[in-house]
């Protein structure tokens, strides 16, 4: 149901040309399809990377730091540490600078985790 619904408002923020919105529902989709059983890991990766360019394209850091940490996180869940460890590390450099506390705490654990394995 959660997918349905984004995937609704993502077809409204591509109708209306909302960028940052249509970015923000990518976002969410690539986060719901992370949570499946099983992952559906490509379609997290492409969510992740569409979200990413258009925040990066009109300047959202939030939307990229969150991008940078889902990105991150599925490299961690599928073995891929160096590429997680370069995601995660530029999603923490970005909430830094944003002073976004609640999400660098919750990144820097995430790293913690990576770099503990």
């Amino acid at each position: 149901m959660a997918h349905e619904q984004a995937q609704q408002a993502l077809e409204h923020a591509r109708q209306h040309t909302e960028r940052a919105y249509e970015g923000r529902m990518l976002c969410l989709l690539g986060a719901i399809a992370a949570q499946r059983e099983p992952a559906e890991t490509a379609q997290v990766h492409d969510c992740y990377q569409h979200a990413l360019a258009l925040a990066n394209a009109i300047g959202l850091r939030p939307l990229q730091a969150h991008c940078h940490r889902g990105l991150g996180t599925l490299y961690a869940t599928t073995g891929q540490r160096e590429q997680a460890y370069a995601e995660l590390s530029t999603a923490i450099a970005l909430y830094h600078a944003m002073e976004m506390t609640f999400w660098l705490l919750e990144t820097e654990a995430a790293l913690e985790q990576l770099e503990a394995c």
